[in-house]
């Protein structure tokens, strides 16, 4: 998402307005009876909390910027954590990427997109694109109907030999979810395994994403690979993350977690609790960035804008297309 607009300013060009390599390490889900969790040899804590505060992107959608500002630019492998709000006419219109893939998760409402390949689709509530920008893709982002259309979407980092492969997709509706529920918690696994539960999503970057629902009173204690960067962010009410003696959390931060094997969370409060739980293999590599390009060497992101410019090297489409949105 970032629409264009964002870099207009800073570009020296015009600009058109226009289930993985899976990782070998077991995610399980382990509920406790109790308030600890012995199941965890290495707890994950909160190191870092940062809240989400709202800035206009696009051409008018209202974001909630959690990763990739100033206070938390970045977290291998993951590049940017966005909730966005957009009603119609507002919306992302046409814009390029390279060198990574955007998930955006519809928690509200629907976005159609498409792209200078043809490819088109509407994703409403609950539903999921993957898309994997690799060497190049042009496309808009709109609103699909009146009245607010809200989500997420994250940006995950491509390894150096993955950031020129062809673009792809994968579109999820909301009835292919695996889920899964116990004891007052809901969890669906859009990438990973939770509750003995795998999801079928490819991740070519290594990663876990669950939305997970706690009902008052309910706890969760769920394994995450101990070398993988980790984070939460909450969507709704309020929870205690890490110890059940830290302080409780809002709606709209991002919790980074320290290392360890797993976490552990609770609702204390009167009220439902939902956040995501996100985690990745960090890539441990080169970040270069120039807006919507992510490479590993400033030679790369020349590159990409000079292919950019001159319509090639995967950006063949974009010298004559135009959305419909345009």
């Amino acid at each position: 998402m970032r629409a264009l607009s964002s870099f207009r300013n800073r570009l020296p060009f015009k600009l058109y307005p226009s289930a993985s390599i899976e990782s070998n390490n077991k995610i399980r889900n382990i509920m406790s009876a109790s308030d600890e969790s012995p199941c965890f040899s290495r707890p994950r804590m909160v190191a870092k909390k940062v809240h989400g505060k709202l800035s206009h992107d696009g051409d008018g959608a209202v974001v909630r910027r959690a990763i990739g500002r100033g206070d938390l630019r970045s977290l291998d492998p993951f590049l940017m954590l966005d909730e966005f709000s957009v009603s119609p006419p507002a919306g992302f219109p046409d814009h390029p990427h390279r060198g990574f893939e955007t998930v955006t998760y519809m928690l509200q409402g629907g976005i159609t997109h498409q792209d200078f390949s043809g490819h088109k689709g509407t994703i409403h509530t609950g539903d999921v694109q993957w898309m994997t920008a690799g060497r190049g893709i042009v496309h808009s982002e709109m609103p699909a109907g009146e009245g607010v259309q809200n989500g997420l979407q994250l940006w995950i980092n491509l390894s150096s030999r993955d950031k020129m492969i062809e673009p792809r997709y994968q579109e999820i509706p909301s009835e292919e979810i695996k889920r899964a529920e116990t004891d007052g918690v809901e969890v669906r696994i859009i990438a990973g395994e939770s509750m003995g539960v795998r999801s079928p999503v490819y991740t070519r970057t290594p990663t876990m994403f669950l939305d997970f629902t706690l009902k008052p009173r309910a706890q969760i204690h769920q394994s995450i690979p101990e070398t993988w960067n980790a984070f939460v962010y909450t969507i709704e009410g309020e929870g205690v993350f890490g110890t059940v003696n830290s302080s409780a959390v809002s709606a709209h931060n991002v919790l980074v977690l320290s290392l360890g094997d797993g976490l552990s969370a609770w609702n204390r409060s009167s009220k439902q609790l939902r956040f995501v739980l996100i985690a990745g293999q960090p890539l441990n590599e080169p970040v270069v960035q120039y807006g919507p390009f992510v490479m590993n060497s400033q030679a790369e992101i020349d590159q990409t804008i000079e292919d950019y410019q001159l319509c090639k090297n995967g950006f063949e489409n974009a010298k004559y297309w135009r959305s419909q949105s345009q």
